[in-house]
């Protein structure tokens, strides 16, 4: 009797401790709190195979009273292309799914109490590239857009201003480009008017009478004027220049003191800047003015050549012009010029 009083006492404690852990279990399981829902969907590209591994973001637009779930959680689509969240506060929401190669996607709708939403089906854009290319101009080619806005500038709307550079940073010019610039700027049917005039001039005062009167003296003075501009021009501002590496151009200064400005002016007759960029003696405007100047005995009536003598004082009187010419640059010829660039004032 006593046996069987302790086997069913052990019964009774095997029922009573099952029923306990049975208990304390279905105690410590958490409930979903009353309202929340879930969320889930499938990722799929173009062609509707599924993506996995797509990054999956689901964003709230607001966070209810007395909640402290986050606003946004994060998941991933499974091999199958699904993606679920669980408990998710019901409201407005936003889905943004991402995967590499692929545009991102986004997205939104309305999640209600205790409902279990089903996105529609996500498809992935694949990405489009995107080469971004940047096209520099070379040094010669800017020179080149710099020396065809030059050719447009002139004093009073005719008179050529080819040789003045208003640009900013001016960029050496190449020899080629320094001899299509002497060429464009003998050539200018303006500067063979004003030839004209200056050997019209020179026939009605009888200067170079070895020239003598008439349509043929009147052609020899035109024809020296006009060696005289070619060989001074080709000379100073083209074969030097591209032997020397030095830049025929006056550089505008336009800015600082005007004593600064005028003796800027002044001393690019004797300086220059080199292609280096780097301030120098102008040696291309000092022997092009004697050079031509002894040039001009070979063709100058025998009693009006200058002897060496002659030649120099002659290339002084040039370079003081030249310095004269530089000043009206400077301070005047801005103003009367049209088609200037709209280049801020250059810094030498």
């Amino acid at each position: 009797m006593a046996l069987q009083f302790k086997a069913g006492l052990r019964v009774f404690a095997f029922v009573t401790l099952g029923w306990a852990t049975t208990c304390f279990g279905q105690t410590a399981q958490q409930t979903p709190a009353p309202g929340l829902g879930s969320i889930r969907g499938t990722v799929v590209d173009g062609s509707g195979a599924v993506v996995a591994g797509a990054s999956v973001r689901l964003t709230r637009e607001e966070r209810s009273l007395n909640e402290d779930r986050p606003l946004s959680q994060d998941a991933q689509s499974g091999d199958d292309g699904q993606f679920s969240f669980a408990n998710v506060a019901p409201g407005p929401f936003q889905l943004t799914i991402t995967s590499e190669g692929f545009s991102t996607q986004t997205s939104s709708g309305i999640l209600h109490s205790g409902e279990s939403y089903v996105a529609p089906r996500i498809a992935l854009e694949v990405a489009t590239a995107v080469t971004e290319v940047q096209v520099g101009l070379s040094p010669t080619e800017v020179a080149e857009e710099q020396i065809k806005d030059q050719e447009k500038q002139r004093v009073l709307g005719f008179l050529p201003n080819f040789y003045v550079s208003y640009a900013r940073n001016p960029v050496p010019l190449t020899s080629k480009q320094k001899f299509e610039l002497a060429w464009k700027t003998t050539l200018d049917p303006v500067t063979l008017v004003i030839t004209g005039g200056i050997a019209g001039v020179q026939q009605a005062q009888n200067s170079f009478r070895g020239y003598g009167q008439g349509a043929q003296g009147y052609g020899k003075r035109f024809g020296a004027s006009y060696a005289d501009l070619a060989t001074n021009t080709f000379i100073g501002s083209a074969i030097l220049p591209s032997l020397l590496k030095q830049d025929p151009r006056y550089f505008y200064k336009g800015s600082g003191s005007k004593r600064s400005r005028i003796l800027y002016a002044m001393a690019s007759s004797v300086i220059c800047k080199g292609d280096n960029g780097r301030w120098q003696a102008n040696y291309s405007n000092v022997l092009g003015s004697l050079a031509a100047g002894g040039i001009s005995n070979l063709y100058y009536p025998a009693t009006d050549r200058s002897g060496v003598g002659l030649t120099f004082s002659n290339a002084l009187l040039e370079l003081g012009a030249g310095s004269a010419a530089n000043l009206f640059q400077e301070f005047l010829a801005r103003k009367f010029t049209r088609n200037v660039p709209n280049y801020d004032q250059a810094k030498p």
